[in-house]
């Protein structure tokens, strides 16, 4: 990583707050005193707000009577942005890899902070509101501390789309991820946390989607998380955000980092209420008496069957083969790494598939008995018979293709060689030097 005018910690470098540490008059001197500060932005051409940003952060550092720096991550500007804000008393770090989480990630690896309290560099959140972040960390009541923008977010700072569809469906997927609902707000740009908890998450994220890795990760990782009132302004410049190939990313990382919370449970669920339905068949034949309706579930059970069992299957797969899951969900979906799940998946679809065809022969015969429709056990068996038959396409079309990736060495046990010969650690993960703490490194998501 290089960095431009990144000296050592100490009260004469730029960015530094000398002797204002635990003032006996500070608006927080009721609470326990307070480790030093860096907030950190993140910065591309914007040379029209990030001077008055940097001058904010630093006000409020003084005015709540902490010792602090202001750290403003260069991300490649070409309009004098850095230069503006070593002006107003930043300390510059130079990041090349462009993208938010890369630069936040830098600034993270640069602060020297025992708190570090994240930005924007356009004047969108109320750097005042600073001390409202960092209370309940001063407090020992939380580890990570959002700032909720969506109270005062109107039309005028925050776009109809963005608003009232990409936060809260984001939101409500990161909850899943997260196992509840740790916050209203997950893609609050505005948060404080102590720099040692975070560092030990281990982000890895490049662009946007940072904002959810490191809630999902401290949710899962069991730090303390809570959300304060922030509010929300009109933007300077011009946005970085791409509604939707950044939601993309979004919705791709959570995937990769709680497969079994979004696809294997659910799926479970689903595969769950296929089958009651398919009982229900047995027990309705003529079907369920809705008010003036006569709903036949023979339909759905199907639907939710495959639909369950695809969604079981492809969670599984991400569980073990996802280079950011948590461990734990790893070693739980070792089974996938072993070379007789081809076998297995391939045998159970070929007997279910034989099953399906078997009842289809009996409906025939009674067909040529004299019964050409089927009525009673009959559509209970017609609905059996079609699951059967789908389901065995299912697990033997997933048999055959892993089966297929197994002898090209695609997919692998954990003691396997990846290919180009480096080998993979415990648990499927590559054993090559991957990003670690906060830090700049590889993303774990490929761009969008």
């Amino acid at each position: 990583m290089e960095r431009a005018e990144d000296t050592e910690a100490g009260p004469d470098r730029p960015g530094a707050l000398p002797g204002s540490e635990g003032s006996p008059g500070s608006p927080a001197s009721n609470e326990p005193a307070l480790p030093t500060v860096s907030v950190v932005l993140p910065c591309l051409d914007e040379a029209g707000s990030v001077g008055r940003c940097v001058a904010a952060a630093l006000q409020a550092l003084r005015d709540a009577g902490v010792d602090g720096e202001v750290v403003v991550v260069d991300n490649g500007s070409t309009d004098g942005s850095p230069q503006q804000a070593a002006d107003a008393g930043a300390r510059i770090v130079h990041e090349p890899r462009r993208g938010y989480g890369s630069a936040l990630r830098a600034g993270f690896a640069a602060a020297t902070g025992d708190v570090v309290v994240m930005a924007d560099a356009d004047l969108t959140y109320d750097f005042a509101k600073i001390p409202d972040l960092l209370g309940p960390i001063r407090r020992g009541e939380a580890d990570l501390v959002l700032g909720s923008r969506l109270g005062s977010a109107t039309r005028r700072t925050m776009p109809f789309l963005h608003r009232f569809v990409g936060t809260p469906a984001i939101t409500f997927l990161t909850a899943r991820a997260c196992g509840r609902r740790v916050v209203r707000d997950s893609q609050s740009g505005f948060r404080a946390f102590r720099r040692e908890a975070v560092a030990r998450l281990d982000l890895r994220s490049t662009g946007m989607e940072l904002a959810t890795e490191m809630l999902i990760r401290a949710a899962r990782g069991g730090l303390r998380i809570a959300e304060v009132e922030t509010g929300y302004g009109p933007r300077v410049g011009e946005s970085k955000l791409s509604t939707f190939s950044d939601g993309w990313r979004h919705l791709r990382l959570i995937l990769l980092l709680a497969p079994d919370l979004l696809l294997v449970g659910p799926g479970a669920v689903l595969f769950a209420l296929g089958l009651v339905l398919l009982g229900v068949n047995f027990a309705f034949p003529t079907g369920v008496v809705v008010g003036s309706l006569r709903w036949q579930p023979v339909f759905f059970s199907g639907i939710a069957l495959v639909t369950g069992l695809q969604a079981m299957l492809a969670g599984a797969v991400l569980a073990h083969h996802s280079a950011v899951v948590a461990p734990g969900v790893q070693r739980r979906f070792a089974f996938v790494g072993r070379p007789e799940l081809p076998r297995r998946s391939l045998a159970t679809g070929v007997v279910m598939g034989l099953v399906g065809l078997a009842l289809n022969v009996v409906l025939l015969v009674r067909w040529l008995g004299g019964n050409p429709s089927p009525s009673g056990t009959g559509h209970g068996l017609a609905a059996l018979s079609q699951a059967c038959i789908i389901l065995g396409g299912t697990l033997v079309c997933f048999g055959a293709v892993t089966r297929v990736l197994w002898s090209q060495r695609g997919l692998r046990s954990p003691s396997a060689p990846a290919p180009g010969g480096s080998p993979r650690a415990a648990g499927g993960r590559t054993a090559t030097t991957p990003a670690t703490g906060t830090g700049p490194g590889p993303s774990a998501t490929p761009p969008a």
